[in-house]
Order: structure tokens, then C-alpha cells, then sequence
């Protein structure tokens, strides 16, 4: 969850800049995975480790923080999401041992914290933060005091320590040598000429490195300028250029390329993202095709909104094909737990492929003997590399912390497959969903500038409301719930997705005069019980909204404010359905006073359970 950056390079001119600006610019391209506070420490030219670190936003603590004033040859950055002790300075990274001569950053969770603070405090060690991550400085300082090297002393807290992280290291002993070590959270690296980076993320080292490593669990190491050396936890050694992959992501991509937010720019991204998602996907489905139609029992998992876009190939396959498959919640694996075998596949869904939730559900049924099929938008992420079959969406980068192009994409590659499985049962029904998504782009570009211009309006009347349902029925549902979720996480308006049916029995109890009440309608479900639950909210005083085909008059009437939609024939509406509900949750957002690219207690890849 917290952005991390590390530097190490042969002269201060090798990358042209400072060190403080690298790791602050560095840092910058992190924002989107969310954080309280940040810090960096440098190893100036006179072997002086120098931290500056803050509870703060990096745009805020420019002055304080100094990026500017430090060069150096080695240096650490880091953006830090609470979990160990409150946000503060003094919990801000980086954190040192009892000398002040070990700089750490970490991300991640230890979980036997406790017993290893009451060790180290017991053998003198002065602990001064409320974090995990410190306690990792002194064990390294004591193992050095023994006499160990440090690549020695690093795989024996890895044994020691138990929980996730990624932490880097840097001593005022080894000025040129940044020390790694990863368990679940991610690492990358990112090669150079006379200089290395290693960060979190690809964003963190794209302007300087498109050739990049990634660090699977249980390794360690350390990137020098001109060296990178890789062992695993027992002590073999991993030949680091056989991992090397090239990265097609260019820094205009991560740019917000004159948009206010990256949330804005992505969502008129989506024709881009889905048209590149077709290009790539039938060569990429033909393994799993055959696996898919024999007779295994078909799981689909995700997070947040990946759970949304595996709940659209569920009902897609239910609606379609009859199939027994089932969409749950990566969290919620352990009610699973029981029913995989040998005869299941679970198609994990995961944008940035190290979601730790759907990372433990996949290892769950892999031990159990399933097929796993990953779909990310990230190469070689750890789902990815534990996977049998390896399937990537190819939207390109996301840097805003709500999904919007990615879940587009993800189901425009789910539904592609749901096509191909209708060939034998139902092809003309496989071949018009495999047609309205080749649309899809261009009906996106059609119609996004006059969906955003109704959106900014409907947020202006909205933009006090403090509720908002959002109904739909059978396979519109999960459009609902990806439109409510978009809504409560950028605008902070609470927001909640029922089936229209299920609204009676509860939820219609709130609804009173201009109670806000969203419902979408794909134009294929029984519309004619959609009337019914708009007409029992509309008798209550509701506020009515349709998000529906403008050829179906009669929801359009009984509407206060009506997104007038294509008429399309299949799930593939999905994609441009959801839109709405995007730019709606962007405006609320803008026009309520909140950033939408950080959204407050949410980060963009959760690595810690």
C-alpha cells in the first residue's frame, strides 16, 4: 500500500538531477497508492545519512522536507499508510537504528511485532516509533554487531519476522549498495546505465528504466550501480538478467496530460483501453478456452471492483450458458475453502496483480488442487506468476485509486471469453456479444463528452445529498454496485447497490422527498418489473435517476434525470453503462471540495490483509 523508492548511481550526474528531486519526483508517481506521510534519507558525498520525513502530502511539505537541498549517491524514499502507530512524524519512514548509520523503508505488516519489540527493548535497543518497520533497523544493527554481513543478516530476519513486506535498506557503512527483501508486497527493478532504481511499482522508475525485475517472495539482494545480485531465502543465488522484461508503459501515459485528475483522463481513456484489450485477447484465450467448456466447476474472485467485473462474467455465464459458476469475495475465501479440488479453475481478477486478498484466495484452492487462471493489468505480478494461465488486460496505466478503465477492460475481456464458450451452444448469440464489444469503443467516444456534461449537472443537484441507491435487476446489477461503490469512495456519499426487487424488503424504509434512487437498466431485463419498483419509489417522493436505453420510454418518463443510453442487446452495455456512474462519482467528488485521485483511507494496490 505505501509508495517506495530506492536510488543507488555510479556519480551525482548519472540521472541528472538531485537525489532529494529523483526521490521526490519518484515518490510523486506513488501518490495514487494512498498514503499520510512521507520521508526519504540520502547518503551525501561525505557518508552522512540524512532523513527528512513528515506527516503530510508531498506538495505540502516541500519546504520542510528540503528535496531539493540533497544530493548524493544512494538514497531511499518513501509514502507511508498507517498500520503500526498512528500517522505522525515520528512514524513517518525512513526509521534508523540505535546509531543513526541504518536507514529502512518497508512496506508491509509484521504481525509478531510485539514479541520482537519486547526483545529488542530488552537487550537496550531504544525504540522511538509506534512501527513495525523500526524494529526491522535494530535487528539488522545487532546481527552486524555479531558480525554478520548484511545479506546474511537480512535472511535471518526474514526467518525471524513474520507477516509481509518489501523493505529497502541503506547503511552509511556501504555507500553504495541499496539491501532488499521481499515477502508478498511487491518489488521491482528498474536497470540503468551507471545507475539502478528499485520501487513498488513500475510508476515509481518508469522515467528512468523500462527495463525492469521483478522480485518474487522470499528473495533478497541488493542493486549497486552497476551490479544487481539476487539470492532466495536459502541461500541460491538467482541469475537476475534471465527475469528481465520490458515495460511498453511511457511516462505521457502516467502523465495527467492537461486533465484536472488522473481519474478524468482514464475514464476518456476507457475506448483506448477496451480497444487495446480486443486486440490482444482471443490470441491470449485460446489455452483456457477448452478448459473452461470440460467439466470443472468455475470459480471467479476479486476485490472491490475486480469482484464487480467477476460478477458480470458469473451472471454473463448464468444467463447464457446455464453455467453452475460462482462469483465471490477474495476475503471470504475461507467459506470456500472445502469445495475446491482437482475439478475446479478459479479465474483470480486482480488489476495490479498483488492484491493480497485474491492472492490468498488463489493459494487457497491452488493447494487444493484447482486451475488457476489470473487476469491483471500488471506483467509478471505475483498473482500472475503463481498462476497456471496468465491472461493481462493491457489498459495501460492507471494511476487514479478508483478502477475505471480497468474495469471496463476487464470486462470487455471476460465477456470476449463468455463469446468464444457460446460458439457450440449459441453462436449468433456469441457473435452479436463479440460485436456490440468491437462497438463499444466507438459508441464510448460517441457519447462520453455528452455523458459527462449530464453527469457534471446531476452532481450539482446531488452535491448535498448524503445517500444515494443505486437498483438494478438480474445482469445490470453489478453495474449498480460498481456505480455505488465509485460514488462512496471518490465523493463520500454514501452510496448503496440493491437488486430493485430486494429495495422493498428494507432499504425503501429510508426513502423519503428526494431521496436520491439511481436505477440501471440494460434494456434486456424484465423492464417491466423495473417500472414497478421505480413507480413504488416515485409514490415515496424519491428522486428518480435512469441510467437506461433511450428507446425505453417509459422508465425515461418516470424519471427525474435520464441518461439517454444506446439500445444494445447484450451484456456488452455494460461497459458504456457504467460510465455514467464514473463521471457522476468524479463531479460529486470535485464539486463536495475532494481530490478524486485520493480518496482518503484508500490505496491503489492493498498488499496487507
Amino acid at each position: 500500500m505505501c509508495g517506495i523508492i530506492g536510488v543507488v548511481q555510479k556519480n551525482e550526474k548519472a540521472l541528472g538531477e538531485k537525489m532529494g528531486i529523483i526521490i521526490r519526483d519518484s515518490l510523486k508517481r506513488l501518490e495514487y497508492r494512498g498514503y499520510d506521510s512521507v520521508g526519504y534519507a540520502i547518503i551525501d558525498r561525505n557518508g552522512r545519512l540524512v532523513i527528512r520525513k513528515a506527516k503530510g502530502k508531498i506538495d505540502d511539505l516541500l519546504k520542510r522536507l528540503e528535496f531539493e537541498r540533497f544530493d548524493g549517491l544512494v538514497g531511499v524514499g518513501h509514502t507511508r499508510w498507517a498500520t503500526h502507530g498512528p500517522p505522525s512524524d515520528l512514524n513517518a519512514h525512513p526509521h534508523t537504528d540505535c546509531s543513526r548509520c541504518i536507514a529502512i523503508v518497508h512496506n508491509g505488516v509484521i504481525r509478531n511485532y510485539q514479541e520482537l519489540r519486547d526483545e529488542l527493548a530488552s537487550r537496550g535497543h531504544m525504540i522511538s516509533s509506534d512501527t513495525d518497520t523500526e524494529l526491522i533497523a535494530h535487528l539488522i544493527e545487532d546481527y552486524l554487531r555479531e558480525g554478520f554481513e548484511m545479506i546474511d543478516a537480512l535472511g535471518m530476519i526474514m526467518r525471524k519476522i513474520d507477516g509481509s513486506y518489501a523493505f529497502l535498506v541503506i547503511s552509511c557503512k556501504e555507500t553504495d549498495k541499496i539491501y532488499f527483501a521481499k515477502k508478498i508486497s511487491p518489488l521491482i527493478i528498474g536497470l540503468g546505465e551507471g545507475f539502478n532504481l528499485i520501487s513498488s511499482d513500475i510508476p515509481g522508475l518508469i522515467k528512468y528504466s523500462r527495463k525492469i525485475i521483478a522480485i518474487e517472495d522470499g528473495e533478497l539482494g541488493y542493486i549497486s550501480p552497476e551490479k544487481i545480485y539476487i539470492e532466495n531465502i536459502y541461500g541460491e543465488r538467482i541469475d537476475p538478467l534471465s527475469r528481465v522484461k520490458i515495460i511498453d508503459w511511457t511516462i505521457e501515459q502516467i502523465e495527467r496530460g492537461g486533465y484536472p485528475h488522473y481519474m478524468l483522463k482514464e475514464i476518456y481513456e476507457q475506448s483506448i483501453a477496451v480497444r487495446n484489450t480486443l486486440a490482444s485477447v482471443a490470441e491470449q484465450i485460446r489455452d483456457v478456452i477448452n478448459i473452461l467448456l470440460s467439466d470443472r466447476d468455475i470459480f471467479i474472485t476479486g476485490a472491490g471492483t475486480s469482484y464487480h467485473a467477476a460478477l458480470v462474467m458469473d451472471y454473463a455465464l448464468k444467463y447464457y450458458l446455464g453455467t453452475r459458476s460462482t462469483a465471490f469475495i477474495s476475503s471470504e475465501i475461507s467459506l470456500y475453502k472445502k469445495i475446491f479440488d482437482k475439478k475446479s479453475v478459479l479465474i483470480a481478477i486482480s488489476q495490479s496483480g498483488e492484491t493480497i486478498d485474491t492472492l490468498n484466495a488463489l493459494r487457497t484452492a491452488k493447494e487444493r488442487g484447482a486451475l488457476i487462471i489470473s487476469l491483471t493489468n500488471s506483467v509478471d505480478s505475483a498473482i500472475s506468476r503463481e498462476s497456471h494461465y496468465k491472461l493481462y488486460i493491457r489498459a495501460g496505466p492507471e494511476i487514479g485509486v478508483a478502477a475505471t478503465k480497468t474495469f471496463t477492460s476487464q470486462v470487455t475481456f471476460l465477456l470476449y471469453l463468455v463469446s468464444e464458450l457460446l460458439r457450440e451452444q449459441d453462436p449468433d448469440t456469441g457473435s452479436l456479444i463479440k460485436k456490440e464489444l468491437e462497438e463499444s469503443p466507438e459508441l464510448i467516444d460517441r457519447y462520453i463528452k455528452k455523458i459527462d456534461k449530464e453527469s457534471e449537472s446531476l452532481a450539482s443537484i446531488l452535491k448535498d445529498s448524503r445517500n444515494i441507491y443505486v437498483l438494478g435487476r438480474d445482469i445490470s446489477l453489478p453495474v449498480s454496485m460498481e456505480g455505488a461503490l465509485k460514488i462512496k469512495e471518490i465523493s463520500y456519499v454514501h452510496a448503496e447497490a440493491y437488486p430493485a426487487g430486494e429495495s422493498k424488503h428494507g432499504p425503501i424504509a429510508l426513502v423519503e422527498k428526494d431521496f436520491p434512487v439511481a436505477f440501471t437498466s440494460l434494456g434486456f431485463e424484465h423492464n417491466h418489473v423495473m417500472v414497478s419498483n421505480i413507480e413504488e419509489m416515485k409514490a415515496r417522493g424519491a428522486f428518480i435517476i435512469a441510467v437506461a436505453p433511450y428507446s425505453d420510454e417509459r422508465i425515461h418518463r418516470l424519471a427525474d434525470y435520464s441518461f439517454l443510453m444506446p439500445s444494445m442487446k447484450t451484456v456488452a452495455a455494460s461497459i458504456l453503462y457504467v460510465i455514467p456512474y464514473q463521471l457522476l462519482a468524479y463531479h460529486l467528488a470535485v464539486k463536495r471540495g475532494f481530490d478524486p485521485d485520493k480518496p482518503r483511507n484508500l490505496a491503489k494496490t492493498v498488499t496487507v490483509e
